[in-house]
């Protein structure tokens, strides 16, 4: 259903405003670079400093753009429960193909109250939902066994896996099953993510390799592993420099160095300093991007 490199699509500014007609190119560039799919509105989407109003718009014109050439995963994570439904049924009405529901993030729930809140977002759509686990920026971890529970649900059909816990692949498979999709996180464990049972990556360093991420994505899906690590070997500096600070920011310099878009993000993210941009510059330099 959902395989390969999906980019969590960065939401392009100018002057303070989201540049519609440049995000409108970034999906058609996106998809002739032969990304599998999209993820607008993730947190790389810059989503927690959009209105709601621009988050569904976001939605709205990444799925009219793309018009079914690949499927859009659109992003409707909420710590509010109320507002994540209304997020997820506006991506339903709106053609999106699935959503990206992350865990509830500050307020900490249980186990018990993450398999509440996915519950109610299952049965307030028709949409596949992927599961986002990240503990790292919501502070709860999905636990294998819960994750389990929740597949048991018709609609809730995988997770973007961002723990960096390799064995977690496995794990899920025990608990959810192997036809549970397992897309993974973190871009620099992509290919052993994969070689664990994954099937693809919602990737942050796509945003600027499109081509280079949805090629090794393809080389693990056939099982060539020696030519996945040719493509770490190329993208893995990338993908460290990129996070040197937040990673919308490093994607979206990356990207102004390619002219896509303008490195231009919100408060309270600020654009990088000259070390990172130096670092970039050689890790795209590496990859034969520049």
């Amino acid at each position: 259903m959902f395989k390969g490199s999906f980019p969590a699509l960065v939401t392009p500014f100018s002057n303070g405003a989201v540049d519609w007609d440049t995000l409108k190119k970034l999906v058609d560039w996106h998809i002739a670079q032969g990304s599998h799919g999209l993820v607008p509105v993730g947190t790389t989407g810059e989503s927690p400093t959009l209105s709601h109003e621009e988050h569904n718009e976001v939605v709205r014109v990444v799925v009219e753009t793309a018009a079914k050439r690949v499927p859009v995963i659109a992003g409707a994570g909420s710590n509010a429960t109320a507002e994540g439904i209304e997020l997820i049924r506006h991506a339903e009405e709106n053609g999106a193909d699935a959503a990206l529901v992350v865990t509830p993030y500050y307020n900490k729930p249980t186990q018990r109250g993450m398999v509440a809140h996915f519950t109610a977002m299952h049965d307030a759509c028709n949409l596949p939902i992927i599961i986002y686990n990240i503990p790292g920026r919501s502070v709860v971890d999905m636990m294998p066994e819960t994750m389990g529970q929740l597949a048991q649900l018709p609609r809730i059909v995988g997770v973007k896996d961002a723990t960096g816990d390799l064995s977690r692949v496995a794990k899920q498979r025990m608990t959810c099953g192997a036809d549970f999709l397992q897309l993974s996180g973190e871009d620099a464990t992509a290919v052993g993510f994969n070689a664990m049972g994954g099937v693809g990556c919602i990737s942050v360093t796509a945003n600027v390799a499109p081509k280079l991420c949805a090629e090794m994505q393809d080389a693990t899906l056939r099982g060539d592993y020696a030519k996945a690590l040719e493509y770490q070997d190329l993208l893995l500096p990338l993908h460290i420099a990129i996070f040197l600070e937040p990673g919308v920011a490093g994607a979206k310099y990356a990207m102004s160095k390619l002219g896509l878009c303008s490195p231009e993000v919100r408060l309270p993210l600020t654009e990088l300093t000259d070390g990172t941009k130096a670092a970039l510059d050689a890790a795209m330099k590496h990859a034969g991007l520049i």
